[in-house]
């Protein structure tokens, strides 16, 4: 296995308005699809100044952030608790049940093993919770390698990491081997089929 990447989205450089319009094209899917009023939200990483998590905290009752590296005042936030640790190393030390949102935007392309995270954001969602997950498509590899490699307006090193990427029929059989049921998956392209994304929500309690 190649050695993980060293540094946050965002850390080394200033958000584009590129980053800005897809920070708020995601923060408008997750406010149609999952509520997120009062609830316990992870963003799995949310880049270095998790401008997702610092929005959607205002009306959380509390929002984990994970990343290599954060602002300092991230975790300064009110309701923020700001993590730094690799994804994968992070994930097996949180408790059942203990998150009613789970948020992987632009994030499974750069893992390794996203089917071990995809496992465990199921295992971390209390009943009728949410994961929403956020992913390049293949027809998004060609304008973002050409947006990085050829037109130079957005970083190299950020689509030099990328191990996958995901249509709809890549992604919704991992997140049924994750464990959430066919019938709880919504798992469509979108961004003009540049991105695929999915809600998926765990059983609720029926005791």
């Amino acid at each position: 296995m190649s050695a993980e990447r060293g540094s946050s989205y965002g850390q080394h450089r200033a958000a584009t308005p590129v980053d800005r319009l897809g920070i708020w094209l995601s923060a408008r899917a997750i406010g149609r699809h999952v509520r997120h009023d009062g609830a316990r939200i992870a963003d799995f990483g949310c880049g270095y100044d998790g401008r997702l998590a610092r929005s959607l905290a205002e009306r959380a009752a509390s929002v984990l952030a994970v990343d290599l590296a954060l602002a300092p005042d991230l975790g300064e936030q009110p309701r923020i608790t700001a993590v730094e640790s690799p994804i994968a190393e992070l994930l097996p030390t949180l408790p059942d049940a203990s998150l009613d949102l789970v948020l992987c935007v632009s994030v499974l392309e750069h893992l390794w093993e996203p089917e071990a995270a995809l496992a465990h954001f199921h295992r971390l969602l209390a009943p009728g919770g949410a994961l929403f997950v956020n992913v390049p498509s293949w027809r998004g590899k060609r304008f973002l390698e050409l947006a990085a490699f050829r037109l130079g307006v957005s970083p190299a090193e950020e689509m030099d990491d990328h191990k996958r990427y995901y249509d709809p029929r890549d992604l919704w059989p991992m997140l049924v081997a994750a464990g959430f049921r066919p019938s709880a998956i919504r798992c469509r392209r979108h961004k003009l089929g540049l991105n695929t994304y999915a809600v998926c929500r765990a059983a609720p309690d029926t005791r």
